[in-house]
C-alpha cells in the first residue's frame, strides 16, 4: 500500500482534475441509486395501489418523520402534474427514471473525462522522472544491470501502473459511494433485510482475498522475465553481425525462446489467477440475491407482520442489492490490481529511490574556464574489489598533450573516467585548477571536456544534430568548419543532403573512419579547452588512422589533451608520456628520452600492443 500512495503523489499537479473526478463521481453514486428508487411511483401505479394524496403542500416535521414526508411530496406533486389519471403518472415517472439515467451517464462521462487528463498525466511524469533519473546514475549502476530490465521498467513496468494502479482512482470515490448510497437505500426501504444481507459480506471479502494473496508475487515474475527476454533482444540486436558470423542463430535463438516459453508460464498462471476474481464474486453475489430472495419473499408472503414488505419496495429493494454487486466487484478486482501493481511499483520506485553516488554537493561551484592545470593527487580507485589505480599523481599543465600506455588493464581509460567524473576516486583527489572536481557541478565540469572514444557513439539522426549534441547553438557554418577540422567534410559534402544526412542506427550507413572523424567533429564543434581522446585510432584501418590522426592532431592545437594511446603514431609527438602497469607509474618522458631508457616503453613499442 506504500507504492501505491507512493504513486498517488504524482497526481498532486493535477488537482483540479481530480477534484472534478471526485465531484463527478458522487453525482453518478447518487443518481445511479435514485434511478432505482424513482421506480417505486412506477411499480406503484401498475400494481394499482391507492395512495392518499395530501391536498395540501407537505411541510418537513424532523427526522423521525422523513419517510412520510418525502412520500407525500412526491404523492402531491404527481397528482398536481397528472390530476390523477393513471397513464399520466405513468408518464411522469418514467420521465423521472429517464432524467435519473441521463444524469448517471453524464455524471459517469466526466468522471471519465477528468480521469483521461488525470491518469495519463500521472504516467507521463512517471515515465518523464524515471528516465530523467535513469540519465543522472552513474555507470556502475548500469554495469550490473541488464539494458533490458531497464526499458522493461521504463515501458512494461509503467504500462502496467497505468492499467492497475491507476484504474483504481476510478474506484476510489465512485463504487464505494455507489455502496453507501445504495445501503442506505436498502435501510430505508428494510432495516432487518439489509442486517441480514450484511452477514454474507464478509464471507465473500475472505474468499476474494485468499484468491488475490499471492498476485504480488506472480506479477513480480512476469516482470522479471519480461526484462530478461527484452535483454536478450537488446544483445541480439546490439550484436547481430557477430551472432550471423559466428553461425550462433540458434543459441540465441534458443535462449530467446527459454525464456519467453517462462514469461508464458508466469503469464498463464497470473492471468488465471486475475480471472478468476470476476466469476468468483459474481457467483458469491447471485449467492447472496438468492438468499434475499428467500428471506424478502418470506416478508412480502408474511402480510401480518408488522416488518413486511409490499411488492414495489421488495422488487427495488432487489435492484438496489443487485446494484451492489457491481461495484463489489469493481472493486475486488481494484484489489487484484493494486496487488499486480505493487510489484511494477516496486520496480519503478527502486530506480527513483536509487541514490547517486555522483549527485552534485548542495554549494558546488559552476566552473568557467580552465586557466593552469590538471592535477591527479595520489588517486586510489577499484570497480569492484582490486584497485585499478594506486596511488596515481600527475599534473597536466595547460596546452600540453599527456599520452598514457600500457597493457590491458593498466588503469589508462579508469583515467578517463575519473577525470569526466564518470566515476569518483575512493582515495586522494582530481584537481582542476586547484578545484576538487567533487566540488564543482558535473554539467560546468564536462562543459570544460570534449571526448572521444573508441567506440564512435553516434545516433540515428542527421549529421548536424549530432555535431551539435554539444552545442546546440552552432550554425551551420560552424558545423561545417568542425568538419574541416576532422578531415570529414570531403566525405559529408558528397552525401544526399549534406548536413541533413540521416546517418542511420549508430551510424550504420558509414564506415568505421567516417564515423570517428564525426565524434572528434563533435568534440570540435563543442570547442572545450580540455581534450579526453581513449584510444580513439585503435579500432581503425592504416589509411583511416592516417585521417583521423590528422584531425586530431588538428583538434588538439592550443588544447590540453589527455591521450589514451593504443598505437605508436598517435602519441610519439606528446609533451609527455606516462607509462601505467598494474595501476602505477613505471615510466614518465618524451619519445625520445623513454626510447634511450630501453625500458616497458621501449618493450611497448616493440610489441606494438599500447592500449
Amino acid at each position: 500500500m506504500s507504492h501505491f500512495k507512493n504513486i498517488l503523489s504524482y497526481a498532486k499537479p493535477y488537482k483540479r482534475f481530480a477534484i472534478g473526478h471526485i465531484i463527478s463521481n458522487v453525482f453518478f453514486a447518487l443518481f445511479g441509486t435514485l434511478s432505482f428508487v424513482a421506480l417505486k411511483p412506477m411499480l406503484d401505479v401498475i400494481f394499482d395501489k391507492e395512495k392518499t394524496v395530501p391536498k395540501i403542500k407537505p411541510v418537513y416535521q424532523g427526522f423521525d418523520k422523513l419517510d412520510e414526508f418525502l412520500g407525500d411530496v412526491l404523492n402531491y406533486q404527481m397528482h398536481q402534474f397528472t390530476g390523477g389519471d393513471k397513464g399520466k403518472a405513468l408518464m411522469f415517472t418514467i420521465g423521472i427514471i429517464v432524467v435519473m439515467f441521463l444524469l448517471k451517464n453524464l455524471s459517469g462521462y466526466l468522471a471519465n473525462y477528468f480521469l483521461v487528463f488525470l491518469r495519463n498525466g500521472v504516467i507521463r511524469d512517471i515515465r518523464n522522472k524515471v528516465y530523467k533519473k535513469t540519465m543522472e546514475l552513474p555507470l556502475s549502476f548500469f554495469s550490473e544491470q541488464r539494458k533490458g530490465d531497464i526499458l522493461a521498467r521504463v515501458t512494461g513496468d509503467v504500462q502496467d501502473l497505468q492499467y492497475s494502479f491507476l484504474s483504481v482512482l476510478e474506484l476510489i470515490v465512485r463504487e464505494p459511494l455507489t455502496i453507501i448510497f445504495t445501503i442506505i437505500a436498502m435501510v430505508y426501504i428494510s432495516l432487518q433485510l439489509t442486517l441480514f444481507v450484511f452477514i454474507f459480506i464478509p464471507i465473500m471479502g475472505f474468499v476474494i482475498s485468499k484468491i488475490g494473496k499471492s498476485l504480488k508475487r506472480k506479477s513480480d515474475r512476469v516482470q522479471k522475465e519480461q526484462g530478461m527476454f527484452l535483454s536478450t533482444l537488446e544483445e541480439t540486436l546490439t550484436g547481430l553481425r557477430i551472432i550471423k558470423g559466428f553461425s550462433a542463430e540458434s543459441k540465441f535463438n534458443e535462449t530467446f525462446k527459454e525464456s519467453t516459453n517462462r514469461f508464458y508460464n508466469f503469464s498463464n498462471k497470473l492471468l488465471n489467477r486475475q480471472n478468476l476474481a470476476s466469476p468468483a464474486s459474481e457467483f458469491l453475489g447471485i449467492c447472496m440475491i438468492s438468499v434475499i430472495l428467500w428471506y424478502g419473499g418470506n416478508l412480502v408472503l408474511n402480510n401480518d407482520s408488522t416488518l413486511a414488505l409490499d411488492g414495489s419496495q421488495f422488487l427495488i429493494y432487489m435492484g438496489l442489492a443487485y446494484n451492489i454487486l457491481t461495484p463489489a466487484k469493481a472493486i475486488s478486482r481494484g484489489l487484484y490490481n493494486i496487488k499486480k501493481g505493487g510489484a511494477a511499483a516496486e520496480r519503478i520506485q527502486e530506480i527513483i529511490d536509487m541514490p547517486n553516488p555522483l549527485k552534485d554537493k548542495t554549494d558546488a561551484v559552476v566552473k568557467e574556464g580552465f586557466n593552469s592545470q590538471i592535477e591527479f593527487k595520489n588517486v586510489w580507485f577499484k570497480y569492484q574489489d582490486e584497485y585499478v589505480l594506486k596511488d596515481f599523481s600527475l599534473t597536466i599543465p595547460k596546452g600540453k598533450t599527456v599520452a598514457l600506455v600500457g597493457q590491458s588493464g593498466s588503469g589508462k581509460s579508469t583515467i578517463a573516467n575519473l577525470i569526466t567524473r564518470f566515476y569518483d576516486v575512493n582515495k586522494g583527489e582530481i584537481l582542476l585548477d586547484d578545484i576538487n572536481i567533487k566540488d564543482v557541478t558535473t554539467n560546468s565540469l564536462r562543459q570544460q571536456l570534449g571526448i572521444v572514444t573508441q567506440d564512435a557513439i553516434l545516433f540515428n539522426e542527421s549529421i548536424k544534430n549530432n555535431l551539435k549534441l554539444g552545442n546546440e547553438n552552432a550554425t551551420d557554418e560552424d558545423v561545417i568548419e568542425a568538419l574541416k577540422v576532422a578531415n570529414a567534410w570531403e566525405f559529408v559534402k558528397d552525401l544526399d543532403g549534406v548536413l541533413d544526412y540521416n546517418i542511420g542506427d549508430a551510424g550504420t550507413k558509414l564506415s568505421g573512419g567516417q564515423k570517428q572523424r564525426l565524434s572528434i567533429a563533435r568534440a570540435v564543434l563543442k570547442s572545450p579547452p580540455i581534450m579526453v581522446l581513449d584510444e580513439a585510432t585503435s579500432a581503425l584501418d592504416t589509411e583511416s588512422e592516417r585521417l583521423v590522426q590528422v584531425a586530431l592532431e588538428n583538434m588538439m592545437k592550443n588544447r590540453t589533451s589527455i591521450v589514451i594511446a593504443h598505437r605508436l603514431s598517435t602519441i610519439q609527438n606528446a609533451d609527455e608520456i606516462v607509462v601505467l602497469s598494474k595501476g602505477e607509474i613505471v615510466e614518465k618522458g618524451k619519445h625520445k628520452d623513454l626510447m634511450t631508457k630501453k625500458g616497458a616503453y621501449q618493450k611497448l613499442v616493440e610489441m606494438q600492443s599500447f592500449e
